[in-house]
């Protein structure tokens, strides 16, 4: 569910104005496995985290209606519900804003969050 992190990352890196440099890829790898570790030991975070799952798949489906209106409304609320995931988890997002999610190094941050995925049952 590489979608549900790059929806986070756009929708909360909107919000954030402050510009950082990009950390190494050793860095966010581990930090993608703190967030993870943090997430998956508290069941509210979980829950959020799965809520972001179902607004990237609501966000899909507006985009392919091209409902802009929809979409903004919908990453307004991940914007909301990432939050709630906690600081570290948004710092995160701001870190991976510049990194290409298809590269080979944003694939395997993003295969770090499958093992979110399957708490969500989906």
């Amino acid at each position: 569910m590489n979608v549900v992190l790059t929806v986070a990352i756009l929708a909360i890196s909107i919000t954030l104005v402050q510009a950082q440099d990009q950390p190494d890829t050793a860095h966010l790898k581990a930090d993608a496995e703190n967030v993870v570790k943090i997430i998956s030991g508290d069941k509210d975070k979980i829950e959020s985290y799965c809520e972001l799952s179902d607004l990237a798949d609501q966000i899909d489906e507006a985009r392919e209606e091209q409902d802009t209106e929809k979409v903004v409304e919908l990453s307004q609320k991940v914007n909301e519900v990432g939050t709630k995931l906690g600081p570290d988890f948004v710092a995160l997002a701001d870190a991976l804003k510049n990194t290409d999610p298809n590269s080979e190094d944003g694939k395997e941050i993003g295969s770090i969050f499958d093992k979110l995925d399957k708490l969500c049952g989906d």
